[in-house]
């Protein structure tokens, strides 16, 4: 636990937020988003929970920014995995190579994938409106950026790329609880092996939902 003294600079002020930020990353590395709370948050940073509360309106505030942080850093990586692949291929060869490309780097980030999972349910919840206003203005950016991406790599999608991108990182968030079960449901596998068709591998379920959403996109012929 870090001991800050008062921020009175904006630099400080912005090392303090960063600070805030990487300890709830590394909370998420612990343990599910549920489990992450202010109280804990504030004793790992070496802040009160008021003090918390000057940089970030609640949990599910600095929560969010993660998410928009965690997508940003995402959408990097797949930039420069896909513009380092200049190989030209038919639309459904591309749009399989789409589909490993967004799959495994989508499962290899399991904290973005919960986070998003959360989102609708938990993380805009006990936010003022000014918050999500900013994330929500954050997130069309990144659709933005993403859809360009899409359409460069997939020219077929057209307009439809944002909103399909905007599915792919949703599916991703809605399939990441089933890959790694809970104690109970992994005993009911052991005690049943049939019933284990159902613990889905998350790379291998999201690169076959992925393919299937991008083909289903292209235009006929």
């Amino acid at each position: 636990m870090t001991t800050f003294q008062r921020a009175r600079t904006e630099e400080q002020r912005d090392a303090r937020r960063r600070a805030i930020l990487d300890a709830a990353a590394a909370m998420l590395d612990e343990m599910p988003v549920a489990d992450v709370t202010l109280n804990e948050l504030s004793r790992r940073v070496g802040l009160a929970k008021s003090n918390v509360l000057r940089y970030f309106d609640s949990r599910e505030g600095v929560l969010l920014e993660l998410l928009d942080v965690f997508l940003e850093d995402w959408l990097a990586e797949v930039t420069d995995a896909l513009d380092d692949d200049v190989e030209r291929r038919s639309a459904s060869q591309q749009a399989e190579r789409l589909a490993s490309v967004l799959a495994s780097t989508l499962a290899e980030r399991r904290t973005l994938c919960d986070l998003v999972g959360a989102q609708g349910a938990v993380l805009e919840h006990n936010i003022s409106v000014d918050v999500l206003v900013r994330h929500k203005r954050i997130a069309l950016v990144s659709l933005a950026t993403a859809g360009d991406l899409l359409r460069r790599h997939l020219p077929g999608v057209g307009e439809d790329a944002e909103r399909l991108l905007f599915h792919i990182v949703v599916m991703a968030g809605a399939l990441a609880p089933y890959s790694s079960p809970p104690a109970g449901v992994r005993a009911a596998y052991e005690l049943e092996p049939a019933l284990a068709v159902l613990h889905l591998d998350l790379q291998d379920s999201l690169q076959l939902a992925i393919r299937t959403l991008l083909l289903g996109a292209m235009p006929r012929t």
